[in-house]
């Protein structure tokens, strides 16, 4: 931690600290460091989520999303790809729905 973090993500890593396997706090720390603009940060705990918990559709989203700000387009394309199959797998439409847009979006 250090003193330019937010008093939530300080409390996210805390938690982490504690129990490094939980995936919504996981989730919720990579989602504070895209916030905060951490992107090296964020990139490391959404992979780190998906190794884990690979049924963890939100983050796909949100990961490719990212990649895609970061003009990783390619990257961003797998990993909606891949999100978008574990949503129909899951039967989460509006996740799937979600993610083909964003996918469409990419060049």
């Amino acid at each position: 931690m250090n003193a330019n973090t937010s008093p939530r993500r300080q409390k996210l890593e805390a938690f982490l600290a504690a129990h490094p396997n939980d995936a919504f706090g996981r989730y919720g720390l990579a989602m504070e460091c895209a916030r905060e603009g951490d992107n090296d940060a964020a990139l490391a705990h959404f992979r780190q989520l998906l190794e884990s918990h690979p049924d963890y559709v939100a983050a796909y989203f949100h990961y490719g999303q990212l990649l895609a700000k970061l003009a990783r387009e390619d990257e961003a394309r797998q990993i909606l790809t891949t999100g978008i199959a574990v949503a129909a797998r899951q039967g989460d439409a509006h996740a799937a729905t979600e993610m083909q847009a964003a996918l469409e979006t990419l060049h």
